[in-house]
């Protein structure tokens, strides 16, 4: 029995192709064994380019990789769909445009919110799937949501919180460090103030 995810594993492609190898080469194992080695060349692949981004992510954004729970798809997403953070003034336009802002729908007395369907839905989705893994390796965030359930509010409603709560935390995380950052244009010098005293006698005609 294999279990799931295993084709992806070396170990486990190098244990199913010595099977197949000794298997009776009918068209069902040949067909497999076909199969087996576009699987190990794809995962070559995709292996490389994991590679590839880890070593973009680490350098553009050192601190979100360093995060509890953002992995490199996950870093390269937020990085790739954010652009440059810069652009947003405060961490509040950043979830705006995510869509992680909740829309306040309060009706007389009854104070609630609504989800934002709008927004760009592919940050969104980097955003959840940071949420919903902090949710499970960062004690912290587990608190969180545990508080937020204890408060009323149901798993959805709190990783939705949670999302708002990332979103700052991404921004923050993204920001560029005055230390390391080069400037964009070098600095004019104060110009020279330099004074012309024209004189001349009472009485001679201004010739300007």
């Amino acid at each position: 029995m294999i279990p799931p995810r295993a084709l992806t594993v070396t170990s486990w492609q190098s244990r199913i192709a010595a099977r197949l190898a000794r298997a009776e080469q009918t068209a069902r194992v040949r067909i497999a064994r076909d199969e087996l080695r576009r699987v190990r060349e794809l995962t070559r692949t995709i292996n490389d380019l994991h590679a590839e981004l880890a070593a973009l992510v680490a350098a553009l954004a050192p601190r979100l990789i360093a995060e509890r729970g953002c992995g490199v798809l996950t870093a390269a997403k937020l990085l790739g769909e954010i652009a440059d953070v810069t652009r947003f003034a405060t961490d509040a336009k950043l979830a705006r445009t995510a869509g992680s802002a909740p829309i306040p729908a309060s009706s007389g007395r009854t104070q609630r919110h609504r989800l934002d369907h709008g927004g760009n839905r592919q940050l969104n989705c980097a955003l959840h799937r940071l949420a919903v893994t902090k949710g499970r390796l960062d004690p912290e965030s587990a608190a969180y949501l545990a508080r937020r359930q204890a408060e009323g509010k149901t798993r959805r409603e709190a990783i939705r919180c949670l999302k708002r709560h990332l979103t700052r935390r991404v921004w923050h995380l993204l920001q560029p460090d005055p230390a390391t950052t080069i400037p964009t244009s070098t600095p004019s010098r104060p110009g020279r103030i330099i004074t012309i005293h024209c004189n001349r006698p009472i009485g001679t005609p201004d010739l300007t």
